[in-house]
């Protein structure tokens, strides 16, 4: 199946209010739409025929959470895999201490930026909806 990308750079660049994408933009889209797409793994909403969202609400919202995944990476210093602030190291002398410092509290957990997931919450489709479309007033 192909890819799905939910949003584009300048989707990206409307959400920030940038004047310019990081140069790596096409691949963090394609990262923070498998993020999200991981994240929806149980949502109910249409799609079109190629298994993109077909109702509106529904495209924006992914769009939305895409562009907030990747702007959370770029405060956080990620470069889309996930890594970069969620670790914190403190020594002291002799001791040194390091954990988690927030993020996903189960292996292969999707770190949703907040911003995501209030997109994905607003739009009713983040995991637990179960039954019809709600953007299709009771069909598919």
């Amino acid at each position: 199946m192909a890819r799905r990308l939910y949003a584009t750079a300048d989707d990206y660049l409307g959400w920030t209010g940038e004047q310019t994408a990081p140069a790596d933009i096409a691949r963090l889209i394609a990262r923070a739409s498998e993020d999200i797409d991981e994240a929806l793994l149980t949502a109910v909403y249409c799609t079109d025929a190629a298994g993109m969202p077909a109702h509106p609400e529904v495209i924006e919202a992914l769009s939305n959470a895409v562009c907030a995944q990747i702007e959370y990476w770029q405060e956080t210093g990620d470069t889309g895999t996930g890594a970069a602030g969620r670790w914190d190291s403190v020594s002291l002398g002799p001791l040194s201490l390091s954990g988690r410092r927030g993020g996903p509290t189960y292996p292969g957990a999707v770190d949703l930026a907040d911003r995501a997931h209030r997109a994905l919450n607003r739009a009713g489709l983040l995991p637990g909806v179960i039954g019809e479309c709600p953007h299709c007033h009771g069909g598919y």
